[in-house]
């Protein structure tokens, strides 16, 4: 270990040439989330606030950082994968499309040939949500970004939900990635746009559950700054873990599911929390045929090289890129979270 109401904004609605899959025998799919900690190229975008993260700027952001940062997630993503890695990766606290296609066509990921999603925010910081894919294993359909309205009918300017429909072992997966505004200042900070966030994905899960009759299947993921005790995510969540709504259409919180056998994904101030988390319908985990996952599936990829000794309080603690302003050479202060898809 080392020491150092809620109305959706259509942004975009694409869709993609089909791939063809892979007739594969029934080898789990695997679905990962990363927030990868302030991934910045080391070029001035006037239109973002990443002056702090220029070779000049008060990180020293060189290009010899910035490339063992790229290798360093490569290396990370090969390693959950169990050296094949994800069919789907989400991530988050990406700055541009450049950072992307460094990630997937300047390492040896480029073997896999991962295909990039992703639209510029209206994130005051400039990062973005966004996901790269593996065509032979998860087929693109279509995507969309999405942005509610706050209660005065305006538009939030915070970072987008990513909602993509992929085909993934012959059948129809709905995800939607998010990174939620953060609780930094005090947990009531940003909680306002949050539960404006989850009552959006309330409105889209229920629409899937009306037309799907309650069997789409559909996983929720990301950052969502907030454990999943906290009344917003057990509002998306249902009271009661599994409880359908009016149309038919439950979601499971599976770091709920987890319970103590996560230990959390992110450290603050000595505590671990489970704040990057996976929701999951109740057909996706209960479906008796085709696509499915296990509601115990939840894990969170925690090897020794992504932790460091917690100079401050006990333990580990995700071993970041920075801590506060010196460079440590980490990768990232979260810790991936993963769930395997199959066919039952």
């Amino acid at each position: 270990m080392r020491t150092a109401a809620c109305t959706l904004v259509l942004i975009v609605n694409c869709t993609l040439t089909a791939y063809p899959q892979e007739n594969a025998v029934n080898v789990p799919v695997r679905i990962l989330f990363y927030n990868v900690e302030n991934l910045f190229d080391t070029y001035d975008d006037i239109a973002g606030k990443d002056e702090e993260f220029l070779p000049d700027g008060t990180r020293r952001w060189t290009r010899k950082r910035y490339e063992n940062k790229i290798n360093s997630i490569y290396k990370t993503l090969m390693a959950a994968g169990s050296w094949s890695p994800p069919a789907v990766v989400g991530l988050c606290e990406v700055e541009n499309r450049r950072v992307l296609e460094d990630l997937v066509h300047g390492t040896y990921l480029s073997r896999f040939d991962y295909d990039i999603v992703h639209e510029d925010s209206d994130d005051e910081r400039g990062i973005d949500v966004c996901m790269i894919f593996r065509p032979d294993q998860a087929r693109l359909l279509s995507y969309r970004y999405l942005k509610p309205y706050s209660v005065s009918g305006e538009a939030l300017r915070t970072r987008s939900v990513l909602y993509a429909k992929l085909l993934v072992l012959g059948d129809t997966l709905h995800l939607l990635i998010n990174h939620w505004p953060s609780r930094r200042g005090g947990v009531l900070t940003g909680e306002s746009s949050r539960s404006r966030i989850a009552l959006m994905i309330r409105h889209v899960t229920d629409s899937l559950g009306s037309i799907s009759c309650g069997k789409a299947r559909v996983l929720i993921m990301g950052d969502f700054n907030c454990p999943p005790d906290d009344h917003i995510m057990q509002s998306l969540a249902g009271q009661s873990q599994g409880k359908a709504n009016e149309n038919g259409l439950s979601l499971v919180n599976l770091a709920v599911k987890a319970g103590k056998s996560v230990k959390g994904t992110y450290k603050y101030r000595g505590a671990w929390e489970t704040i990057d988390q996976m929701l999951a319908s109740d057909h996706l985990l209960g479906c008796s045929k085709g696509l499915a996952a296990d509601s115990l599936g939840f894990k969170v990829f925690s090897p020794e090289f992504l932790l460091c000794n917690d100079e401050k309080y006990t333990g580990s603690a995700p071993f970041s890129t920075y801590r506060g302003y010196r460079y440590q050479g980490g990768i990232s202060d979260h810790l991936p979270v993963f769930l395997d898809l199959f066919l039952r």
